[in-house]
């Protein structure tokens, strides 16, 4: 494990799960730009703070000046204004820009190591076997990465800039306070500095009070994220299915799905108003009160003439700047709500993540020392325990043409999948071939976004296969009226039929010229005319391949050598020789 990885400690407390998440980025390849960008950053707040005492103390003068008619000191005052004003307007300006472009690189950075982590290992296709563990994982990795960053960035500087304002106004506010004189039963008391007490308690009340009345929001938060991220992907899914419920007409079933998923969305954001409502109540009135409370608190001395207009105005501005460095829990609250309930998301999904990567698949899946695919003792089990296969043992050489039959609901994709190495719940092991081409053509093709040219050539880069050799093999597959549409950009598994999908992908493997060909009934929106071609293809093209086949047509049994039948009343499956039935 180096500095850079994102691991997340499972007994640790929240502070360090949540520092486990940021550090990283300032330790990578990025780390001098990293910390370049952040100590910026952080200087131009502190000079933010630097530039609001110098204006409390221009307020002071101005006040004064105000006060004794001076009119020569008040356009001086003026003029100095405007000069505290041009390095005011740089500082602000610039310490929110630096600020997003440390946020979009930190983004950035931390999206790819997800990506790479939810990639690697297959784990994002195991992740999604463990039905319950993590929802909506591309909301994880664009939303809550975002806001992840953004938060945290807003909230930290935030605090330092409330910090190191308590310590710049505190002592102003001491100095201008002076004491507090009176007697109780005879006994005289004097509290020095006794505005900076009032802001502290004044502040003390707020923080807690907030906290008590604010507290439901984190849960709420949380929730309404997970509800909003399942109602986009309802659609998400209407979308991708969107010829299928025009065929069935079910756009009246899917209204009311897709409205059930909304009234999560409706009861959370219910709890969320009426919390939020009950907490603006208490802060927007906080808010107010602190813009005379001061004023108040001070008034005796003024009246009594022992400060001025202008002290008068400063400890006024002094004591909203510390009351507000103070309250910065009041007044961040909703954000820290709503950044606990994404660093929770995000936290497990890392988690998640990592406990999906140091699972041990149940079966073992070995590299087999010579060019074969084997099965030794394999057992192949749904999730939830249920056997579908038991004891098999068998070997599929090099250039083998294998169909795999059996009844529908046997267990045929699924023993695909297995002895593709992806299936991880039985038992035994897998042989797979070492250092093989290997290429998998489920019933439905999975079409990238993005240009034809893509489409046809995916996983392989599409540059490196010539014009001609697209044309040609899109002209055998009976596709030529996409010939000119090479470069077109498109949802492909919109525009074109399951059967031109189908084609499209067996002209894939023309291309890409497999040693391992997996086809999982991927012929069977095909007319038995065009099924029979298309095996033809494979055959002239690929003479050397092993090929594995799902198919429901017998007729397809010409093409193959062997056959693996699966028998689901007695869960075994055995490795014939077709030319013995």
């Amino acid at each position: 494990m180096s500095r850079t990885d994102i691991v997340i400690p499972r007994k640790a407390s929240f502070l360090k799960k949540v520092w486990a998440l940021a550090w990283p980025y300032f330790w990578s390849e990025e780390k001098w730009a990293a910390r370049g960008l952040l100590a910026l950053v952080v200087a131009l707040n502190l000079g933010q703070v630097f530039l609001d005492v110098v204006l409390n103390y221009w307020n002071n003068d101005f006040g004064n000046a105000i006060q004794k008619y001076d009119e020569a000191a008040f356009w001086r005052l003026i003029l100095k204004f405007f000069i505290i004003a041009i390095p005011y307007l740089i500082v602000y300006v610039y310490a929110t820009y630096l600020q997003q472009m440390l946020q979009i690189r930190w983004r950035k950075w931390m999206t790819d190591r997800t990506l790479q982590h939810w990639l690697t290992n297959r784990n994002y296709y195991r992740l999604q076997l463990k039905t319950g563990d993590t929802d909506n994982p591309e909301q994880r990795i664009e939303q809550d990465i975002n806001q992840f960053t953004g938060s945290s960035l807003d909230l930290s500087l935030g605090l330092m800039s409330s910090v190191v304002t308590l310590v710049s106004f505190i002592t102003i506010l001491w100095t201008l306070s002076g004491d507090l004189n009176f007697a109780v039963a005879g006994i005289n008391i004097s509290i020095p500095g006794y505005m900076v007490w009032v802001a502290l308690l004044y502040a003390a009340a707020g923080s807690f009070l907030t906290y008590l009345v604010g507290r439901p929001l984190i849960r709420t938060n949380f929730e309404l994220q997970r509800s909003n991220a399942t109602f986009r992907f309802g659609m998400t899914r209407l979308r991708e299915n969107a010829e299928n419920v025009a065929f069935y007409g079910g756009e009246e079933s899917e209204r009311r799905e897709i409205m059930i998923l909304f009234g999560s969305v409706w009861r959370y954001w219910g709890n969320l108003m009426r919390q939020q409502k009950r907490l603006n109540f208490f802060i927007i009135f906080y808010r107010l009160l602190a813009n005379i409370f001061p004023t108040v608190v001070a008034s005796p001395r003024y009246f009594s003439k022992a400060i001025s207009l202008g002290g008068l105005s400063q400890i006024g501005s002094a004591f909203g700047s510390v009351q507000g460095a103070l309250s910065w829990f009041v007044s961040s609250f909703t954000a820290l709500a709503d950044w606990k309930a994404t660093v929770d998301r995000l936290i497990g999904f890392v988690d998640t993540l990592e406990r999906v990567e140091a699972e041990k698949p149940e079966i073992d899946v070995a590299l087999g020392a010579n060019a074969e695919l084997a099965a030794d003792d394999l057992n192949v089990s749904l999730p939830d325990g249920r056997q579908l296969i038991r004891d098999l043992s068998a070997r599929i050489e090099a250039g083998d043409r294998v169909l795999v039959s059996g009844p529908s609901g046997s267990g045929k994709t699924t023993l695909f999948r297995t002895l593709a190495g992806l299936w991880p719940y039985g038992g035994g092991t897998v042989h797979v071939p070492t250092n093989a081409r290997v290429l998998f053509l489920p019933q439905r093709p999975y079409l990238p976004m993005g240009t034809l040219r893509h489409a046809l050539c995916y996983p392989a880069q599409s540059g490196d296969i010539p014009d001609v050799d697209l044309k040609s093999v899109l002209d055998e597959v009976h596709l030529s009226a996409l010939k000119d549409r090479l470069d077109e950009n498109a949802n492909w598994t919109m525009t074109l039929s399951i059967g031109e999908q189908q084609r499209l992908a067996i002209a894939r493997a023309l291309l890409l010229k497999p040693e391992w060909l997996y086809l999982d009934e991927a012929t069977a929106a095909l007319d038995a005319d065009n099924e029979k071609q298309m095996y033809e293809l494979l055959k002239r093209h690929l003479p050397d391949a092993t090929i594995l086949s799902i198919a429901h047509r017998e007729a397809v049994a010409r093409y193959h050598t062997r056959r693996l039948a699966i028998d689901p009343e007695s869960r075994s499956a055995a490795l014939t020789p077709l030319a013995a039935e």
